[in-house]
């Protein structure tokens, strides 16, 4: 089995301030533990291409992409940062890291669809799943998962895909650009009531959202899972799965309230991996999202990718 691994430098540029979570060191830190894991040289390391205006279309709208693209601050201005809300801002390199995360799993989209490897995993941010079709919000700019699965249904054609959210924030920016499209079946879980404060209210038929308590473990997880999503995922029979792999409900990290650990991270993934092997050819393609303990992000990357890519 062959897993591709995209990032790019530039993603590690976009930073929105030395007090915010979401921050260059996360990327750093999964790279870190790849090496002491000893499992960076069984990857295929991929530079990710910049997302083209085009390819973000197929999902923001014009104003979405004015505003990220346009209010950039130059690298010679006296203000190092323009907000966009009271959590998400930009610096310099924030359009250059935004069309590399966009980019990124476009190319693995094409990558997996091309038989050139089995699955993907994207190594980027900003993240994307709170980014809506018309606003960028909850440090996300633009949606990458959204993106990806746009082009792999407009582009390459496909007819049915789905997407798998388990970040602890429900993925509202993903929702509602698939809301209703019945060529894509969601299915998530996330900590509520929590941030955004979405996804229970009249979800559309084609969403499948697990809203759980603060203080979840894993075992609850799974079994909601197990009850939930795979039944739903198997009658839908996806052609391709995109992930939006979030490991903030990780018990050590302090930006949400559940108790995950590794051993559910890989529970899921195989659980996936087995949809995947059923009804899409093992087409795969994860991208990162939240998560913002060091130590428990970069483990629990490890542990997604050690699935991924065989080798456990």
């Amino acid at each position: 089995m062959t897993t591709a691994y995209y990032t790019h430098a530039d993603c590690k540029r976009h930073e929105m301030g030395s007090w915010h979570p979401e921050s260059p060191d996360r990327l750093q830190a999964i790279d870190d533990q790849l090496i002491a894991s000893r499992i960076n040289t069984l990857l295929d390391y991929r530079e990710a291409p910049q997302a083209t205006e085009a390819n973000l279309a197929r999902v923001h709208t014009a104003d979405a992409i004015y505003r990220i693209r346009e209010n950039c601050p130059s690298e010679k201005s006296e203000y190092s940062h323009f907000p966009l809300d009271a959590d998400t801002s930009l610096n310099a390199y924030t359009w250059r890291a935004s069309l590399r995360a966009a980019g990124a799993a476009v190319a693995a989209t094409d990558a997996v669809l091309n038989g050139e490897v089995e699955n993907a995993f994207c190594s980027i941010r900003p993240p994307g799943h709170h980014a809506t079709p018309s606003e960028a919000m909850g440090f996300c700019m633009f949606n990458n998962v959204a993106v990806a699965a746009k082009h792999a249904l407009e582009v390459r054609g496909l007819r049915r895909i789905a997407i798998v959210d388990f970040d602890v924030h429900h993925g509202n920016g993903t929702e509602e650009a698939f809301r209703n499209d019945e060529r894509v079946l969601m299915v998530s879980f996330f900590q509520h009531p929590y941030y955004p404060y979405t996804g229970t209210e009249h979800p559309a038929s084609n969403m499948v959202n697990i809203p759980v308590p603060a203080h979840s473990y894993g075992d609850v997880v799974r079994q909601l899972i197990t009850e939930q999503w795979l039944p739903a995922l198997r009658k839908f029979e996806p052609e391709m799965i995109f992930i939006s792999a979030g490991f903030d409900a990780h018990r050590e990290d302090d930006m949400g309230q559940m108790g995950l650990v590794e051993a559910d991270y890989a529970w899921i993934t195989k659980e996936i991996m087995k949809i995947a092997d059923e009804f899409s050819n093992k087409r795969i393609v994860s991208c990162l999202e939240g998560g913002y303990n060091l130590s428990a992000l970069a483990r629990s990357v490890v542990a997604h990718l050690k699935v991924l890519a065989d080798l456990d």
